[in-house]
């Protein structure tokens, strides 16, 4: 028997959209009412002015905004919310940054930088770009850090003790993927220390020193692919 889908039009309701809990890290009350004008418009978001030891206490926010100061402030503070949250998602804006400022901030761990002067519809794609898991920079500065992610002369693992097992290829696919070690965990039915574990081994495996690192070598070095 033969369907034909041509006579037939269903309106399917779209999914819902999930919320993207946005927590604004910002000494300026004006620059934080001015991120709020931007976000208003997007029933999805739920923006909210933070502090650092505030979200260090609340494990509820999806995304950081933080506003760079350029000095060790700021960079220390980055560094205690990645130790506390490692899977936390900040995205860096500021005024005049220049490109080793922007590849220092995500070589620390953040996952975009975008300048102050953007538009509000940058700014909210660079909001959803990073909560689904992408990073989102200046494409120059992105080149600039897969160069020096891959540059040094590094084991692909071939041979040996340090071969990746299939579980820690199953790990290093879904962190490519951009999921977060409890997603990883949720995923293949193990312990989120037992994923850290994995990272851990992977990153000293390759010779590189964060996830985002990880995941460039993982694709520019074809090492998803099972072998033999």
């Amino acid at each position: 028997m033969r369907y034909s889908t041509g006579t037939l039009s269903l309106r399917m309701k779209p999914p819902p959209k999930s919320t993207i809990r946005i927590a604004v890290v910002e000494s300026d009350p004006l620059r934080f009412l001015g991120f709020r004008a931007i976000f208003s418009s997007e029933e999805d978001f739920r923006i909210r002015a933070a502090t650092v030891p505030s979200i260090l206490n609340s494990p509820d926010d999806d995304i950081i905004l933080m506003t760079s100061s350029g000095g060790a402030a700021f960079h220390a503070a980055m560094s205690a919310l990645k130790a506390v949250r490692p899977t936390i998602r900040i995205i860096v804006t500021g005024a005049g940054s220049s490109d080793e400022e922007i590849l220092r901030a995500i070589a620390a761990g953040a996952k975009g930088y975008i300048a102050e002067g953007a538009t509000p519809d940058e700014f909210k794609h660079a909001i959803q770009a990073v909560h689904g898991g992408s990073v989102w920079a200046p494409r120059r500065v992105l080149c600039t850090f897969i160069e020096r992610a891959t540059a040094s002369p590094r084991r692909v693992l071939p041979q040996g003790e340090d071969k990746i097992s299939e579980r820690e290829r199953e790990v290093l696919k879904l962190l490519v993927a951009g999921r977060s070690n409890k997603e990883i965990g949720d995923e293949l039915g193990i312990e989120v220390r037992t994923v850290k574990a994995h990272v851990s081994q992977l990153m000293r495996k390759v010779g590189v020193p964060n996830r985002i690192a990880l995941s460039v070598h993982a694709i520019t070095h074809s090492l998803l692919s099972s072998r033999p």
